[in-house]
């Protein structure tokens, strides 16, 4: 989902910066958007989990973006989860400590220059806790909230903030699931309405559009029945 993200935002002609733990492995990446799109592209070295560094990782870019997305995120297996304390909190750091402190410090540095938007990748498993993923669940619905603080504490600086609920999408995460096609979306399409998003300024964006009609409608069930339900 990154890389069409990253391909997205080149194809209309934003210079890019990846990020990521071991970046030697995105130089085809960066060869392909350099060759394909005649865009800049650098690399640099990010632990999403490594906290301490985040302000430093901010400081030591070359040039503070424009747009920042954060497309960070770990399922992990429910049962296991469940069971290992350290298995959920790797879930909790990876889905909401690590991305909230990044666009912490880059939501700062933005504030200072006075303009920017900043983008998380959040997910429709934070619209209501399921006993197949509330671990995940919990998590997600922490970072949505958290960006739509972030976004209410941002609104006077000029620096925008938009949540990306993306639904099922077509990657490694969900390789093997049993998906519904009309609900699931392929990489392309979110790095496409992400660009649209920030484009149009909008705030909080579903990617495929029958996932708000889907989502109200499983906020809404009663409680002494949703807890007869299996989802």
């Amino acid at each position: 989902m990154a890389r069409a993200i990253a391909r997205a935002f080149a194809g209309a002609g934003h210079p890019v910066q990846l990020a990521a733990r071991d970046p030697a492995r995105l130089e085809a990446d960066k060869a392909d958007l350099e060759t394909r799109f005649g865009v800049e592209v650098s690399l640099h070295e990010f632990d999403a989990l490594d906290t301490d560094s985040h302000a430093a990782f901010v400081g030591g870019l070359p040039d503070l973006p424009d747009i920042a997305v954060c497309v960070v995120g770990y399922m992990g297996e429910q049962s296991e989860n469940i069971a290992d304390a350290r298995a959920a909190a790797r879930v909790l750091r990876s889905n909401l400590e690590g991305p909230a402190s990044i666009l912490e410090r880059l939501a700062a540095a933005m504030s200072a220059r006075g303009s920017g938007t900043l983008v998380g990748i959040s997910s429709v498993a934070g619209d209501r806790g399921r006993a197949s993923n509330y671990v995940y669940g919990a998590a997600k619905a922490g970072f949505t909230a958290y960006l739509s603080g972030l976004r209410n504490r941002l609104s006077a600086e000029n620096v925008h903030v938009v949540t990306v609920l993306p639904g099922f999408v077509r990657t490694a995460m969900t390789e093997g699931m049993d998906l519904p096609e009309r609900l699931t979306a392929e990489p392309e399409e979110v790095g496409a309405a992400i660009v649209q998003a920030v484009k149009k300024r909008r705030n909080i964006i579903y990617v495929r559009p029958i996932w708000r009609l889907v989502m109200a409608v499983i906020r809404n069930i009663p409680e002494p029945i949703f807890k007869k339900t299996k989802l």
